[in-house]
């Protein structure tokens, strides 16, 4: 007897050899069937979806759960464009913080404000307390001088603002997150995503120093899943920051590894371990993607951005990985960033063949066409966050220049080089609604109506597919997820209309009706 059978349904399975059903069978959490192969068979419950449309669940390829959560449960400064409400709100937040604790605010961004804050401007408001700004991009905050006072000399700028590596250091000296309040922090995040229709995710490192909310932020991932509070499947990409070197036999290839020598693969189901992530630049954002040439600003070239290390150290860890048997995920923003990753993922292959590791790059901001043939000869999948266009495109395409702009967050260049793309959305960087990247992947729009590179612009039916197919390829899960196949799992997306048959500026806007994790849709 079938658990459940879905009748009256338009069903776009994403699988070329039966692209189209009108109904489909679960059994044990699994599709068993589509059509005539269940036309009959009893089951449990019958839902008559009334001709909604149903598609494989989405996969975000690239999250940040943790960081999600707490973000949206912290006080926050966006959107603002005068200093001065930024600190009103600072200053109503610490009123109802302990004496002399630390308080976390998130959304900052120096580029929207009419005059850009100091160290000494939250000094003013802070009453006592450890003021920290985290800004919108991941990659730099603004504190005051109560946290820059616990730093280290060399990476306490006096005006407050930190990038990357001292940002980790104001990170590092604030007292760590509780396993509790770090899993309810990611079920709140991975709520919201089973109802934007995702039903599985790759969570962009545990572990980093950059990112990192504990020393033991994976046990947070198993304290919610043994719970009962992780409504969908994660897939955790652990940070190169949490490996440490190993002694090994001499015919061992693994150097370096987290405790007891784990890898990518290793558990199953809901909770797994994914891709080593490794950081070669900063953002966009922050001016800290590395660049070939400079960011422009008003007052004519500015800076090139920063590597996270010298390009001998980064290729160490990509190889490194690759020969421990990694799937690697290497965040590469700016085409610099991008050119360091290229090399040392050549130098992996030609060291040792490992065509199922299936590595990834992360982002790819901003590249060049010398070197999209390179990206399809090494076979990478780059995970692409197409919300960014929306939100940031214009502020990305003026840093960058007329000449340039039409290289952001490339998709059509991609394809037609045969490069693999996957979706996702990097929240809470940005919105990380599936339907409406797959709008801004096909409109290449920015929030102005600014087009940016729209001969990159992909079709509807190649958007899917990339919050589907290849986001579950990413993830090694296309065995089990991705497509509507019998025998893989049952997790579906019921939309209240179809993403190929509405106008492409309502895609973002359909309504998301079910959503089903292996066959359940109570969450």
């Amino acid at each position: 007897m079938l658990s459940t059978r879905i009748t009256n349904a338009r069903i776009v399975t994403m699988d070329p050899g039966r692209p189209a059903a009108r109904e489909l069978g679960i059994w044990r959490g699994r599709v068993v069937g589509l059509d005539e192969d269940v036309a009959g068979l009893a089951a449990r419950r019958t839902l008559d979806l009334d001709g909604a449309t149903v598609l494989p669940g989405f996969v975000d390829a690239h999250v940040h759960l943790a960081w999600a959560g707490l973000k949206a449960k912290a006080p926050g400064v966006a959107p603002s464009r005068r200093a001065d409400d930024v600190l009103r709100a600072v200053a109503e937040a610490v009123a109802e913080a302990p004496a002399g604790g630390w308080v976390d605010f998130g959304g900052y961004d120096q580029r929207t404000l009419d005059r850009p804050l100091t160290a000494r401007d939250l000094d003013t408001v802070s009453a006592g307390r450890k003021v920290y700004l985290g800004h919108l991009s991941g990659h730099a905050c603004l504190v005051n001088s109560a946290v820059l006072a616990g730093l280290p000399a060399e990476v306490a700028r006096p005006d407050g603002f930190l990038a990357e590596g001292a940002m980790g250091a104001a990170l590092r000296s604030r007292p760590p997150h509780s396993l509790t309040e770090l899993a309810s922090a990611i079920e709140h995040a991975a709520r919201v995503c089973r109802s934007e229709g995702i039903t599985g995710c790759a969570e962009a490192g545990v572990g980093a120093r950059l990112f990192g909310h504990s020393p033991i932020e994976g046990a947070a991932y198993q304290l919610a899943h043994e719970s009962g509070r992780l409504p969908l499947r994660v897939r955790l990409m652990v940070a190169a920051d949490a490996l440490r070197p190993v002694r090994a036999d001499a015919e061992d290839t693994t150097s370096r590894a987290i405790d007891l020598g784990l890898r990518t693969g290793f558990g199953e189901g809901t909770l797994s371990l994914g891709s080593l992530k490794v950081f070669t630049d900063g953002g966009m954002m922050a001016r800290t993607a590395a660049l070939t040439s400079p960011y422009l600003t008003p007052q004519g070239p500015g800076g090139s951005g920063q590597l996270m290390h010298e390009p001998e150290v980064l290729e160490s860890t990509i190889v490194e990985g690759h020969l421990a048997g990694w799937q690697l995920a290497v965040h590469a923003i700016g085409d610099r960033a991008l050119d360091v990753a290229l090399d040392a993922l050549e130098k992996a292959r030609k060291l040792s063949p490992h065509p199922k590791a299936r590595h990834r790059v992360e982002h790819a901001g901003l590249v060049r066409p010398d070197q999209l043939p390179r990206l399809a000869a090494l076979g990478v999948t780059v995970v692409v966050q197409p919300s960014f266009l929306y939100y940031y495109g214009d502020d990305y395409a003026t840093v960058m220049g007329e000449d340039r702009a039409d290289w952001l967050y490339r998709g059509r260049g991609f394809l037609d080089h045969g490069v693999r793309v996957a979706g996702s959305s990097d929240r809470p960087v940005a919105n990380g609604a599936p339907l409406r990247a797959i709008q801004f992947m096909v409109e290449r729009a920015s929030e102005s109506g600014r087009l940016i590179g729209p001969d990159e612009a992909l079709t509807v039916e190649e958007a899917l597919r990339a919050y589907t197919v290849e986001a579950a390829r990413a993830c090694h899960w296309d065995g089990d997820a991705g497509s509507i196949t019998p025998g893989r799992r049952a997790d579906l997306v019921v939309l209240g209309d179809d993403p190929r048959r509405v106008d492409v500026s309502r895609i973002g806007d359909i309504e998301v009706v079910r959503t089903f994790v292996e066959g359940e849709d109570a969450y």
